[in-house]
């Protein structure tokens, strides 16, 4: 046997990854505010790029005094969503039947969001309280910490105000009143107390036990169930009540000002039926390359540096507008088969979301599973009823007979809120109208469904039934 050296041609196909196929990929699963962000750098960054007429985002004053020949940049935020009158450029297409109509109140939904401050303020001034009330609703309203929280003394407000405690008093429990659940509280247990007297949940065994959350701290169970007077199936009942609340209710609007969900795709009620998908003109950068200013320049570049400079801007500028035109079609091809599949949502609402899965729909439009993950991950879809991020769509199947688990949660709910005072369905009965329904779920995945809700489980509903029975 010898060991002999030898030529051989294999012929084979790779992919390899380039940094314009690694840019495009990043483009694709950018969100909106993202993908405003990064055009508007393209645009300072390579002098061959222009915004074309009617580019859908507003122009920034300050690319204006340097780069004027261009017609100004791209903006930092998007406009308010118009509701479109007719094919956008990024096409339309139909689906099956349905008879909603995108509405104009969708615009609402793409508004600034407000502040805890704003928000507060807006619900006071539909209270109807008389002047001084207001007046001192207010000053709370802005003594407030990010939290929700009132930190300070109410005798000393009133000193402050040269009012008195009880005008003061009076006008914190307006404030208390308000959305979200527990703002102006001064402590935690009090907080806590608020959520649970809007929910109707507030019956004298909680009330002692939020007076005690010491001993709550310390795990000091045996002490808290003498106290409440409650075995131990209903103290953990009221400690898991406890853990669904929100301690800190102010902070939800400290990021929701900038959390605004900007549909990238329309969905509309056809004319003959059915609906139409098209894609959102404002969530579509229009940018070109300039080939004036190019031809311009390309005969006056003498340097080396200088060239290298102007070819790879030609090169990025083609690049950007193919990859930019790619990404449109992709979320229109994607919205479109989303739309295709969960019509019936589009027409009934959620209880007739349908199963759906990525690889589905990937199947469908002839691309890459991972291609429709990043498609779906940070964008949204606008209708008649709302914008729904467009990974919504995607829901796993709940038992057997084709539900989504979407669509089975919120049958739960519905169940659960329709039940008499005195019938609580427990889980097991809960499992046995879905499977009349047609919906064959066990127990215990009713079980995980209803604390997803957080929904109390049936004993703590029982016991806070009695309790109301019992109230006068």
């Amino acid at each position: 046997m010898s060991a002999t050296q030898r030529l051989e041609l294999r012929q084979g196909q790779s992919l390899t990854m380039t940094p314009q196929l690694l840019q495009s990929i990043k483009l694709l699963q950018l969100s909106h505010a993202e993908l405003v962000a990064y055009v508007e750098a393209e645009l300072e960054r390579n002098p061959l790029l222009q915004e074309a007429e009617g580019g859908a985002f507003p122009r920034s004053p300050a690319r204006q005094a340097p780069n004027a020949r261009r017609g100004g940049g791209i903006g930092s935020a998007p406009r308010p969503l118009p509701v479109p009158k007719g094919p956008s450029s990024g096409g339309s297409v139909r689906t099956g039947g349905g008879d909603s109509e995108l509405k104009p109140e969708l615009e609402a939904t793409l508004a600034r969001a407000a502040s805890l401050t704003e928000h507060l303020e807006a619900q006071l001034d539909l209270a109807g309280a008389d002047r001084e009330i207001r007046q001192v609703g207010e000053h709370l309203i802005h003594s407030l910490d990010e939290s929700g929280y009132l930190t300070e003394d109410l005798a000393d407000i009133a000193g402050r105000l040269a009012v008195s405690t009880g005008t003061v008093e009076a006008a914190l429990r307006l404030i208390q009143g308000f959305d979200p659940p527990g703002v102006g509280a001064r402590n935690l247990a009090e907080c806590l107390a608020l959520q649970l007297r809007e929910r109707d949940r507030l019956d004298p065994a909680m009330e002692t036990l939020l007076g005690r959350l010491d001993l709550v701290a310390r795990h000091d169970f045996a002490a808290l169930r003498r106290l409440c007077g409650v075995d131990a199936e209903d103290l953990a009942d009221m400690l898991a009540e406890l853990r669904r609340l929100e301690p800190k209710p102010g902070l939800a609007f400290a990021a929701a000002s900038v959390d605004v969900l900007v549909p990238d795709a329309l969905v509309r009620a056809a004319p003959g039926g059915g609906f139409t998908v098209e894609l959102n003109p404002d969530t579509l950068p229009r940018i070109l390359l300039d080939r004036t200013y190019h031809a311009q320049v390309v005969q006056s570049v003498k340097s080396d540096k200088d060239k290298v400079f102007l070819s790879e801007c030609l090169q990025n500028a083609h690049w950007l507008t193919r990859s930019l035109d790619q990404r449109a079609r992709t979320i229109l091809k994607v919205a479109t088969e989303i739309v295709t599949r969960q019509e019936a949502f589009f027409r009934e609402g959620v209880a007739a979301l349908r199963p759906l899965t990525l690889k589905a729909v990937a199947e469908a439009i002839g691309m890459h599973e991972s291609t429709v993950s990043r498609v779906a991950a940070n964008k949204a879809i606008g209708s008649a009823r709302g914008v729904f991020p467009m990974k919504s769509f995607f829901a796993a199947a709940a038992g057997e007979g084709g539900h989504s688990s979407e669509a089975v949660r919120y049958r739960i709910r519905q169940l659960v809120e329709a039940e008499a005072a005195d019938a609580v369905l427990s889980d097991d009965a809960i499992a046995q109208k879905l499977k009349g329904e047609g919906m064959e779920i066990a127990r215990r995945t009713v079980a995980k469904y209803r604390e997803i809700l957080r929904i109390p489980s049936s004993a703590d509903r029982r016991r806070r039934a009695k309790h109301r029975l019992k109230t006068p």
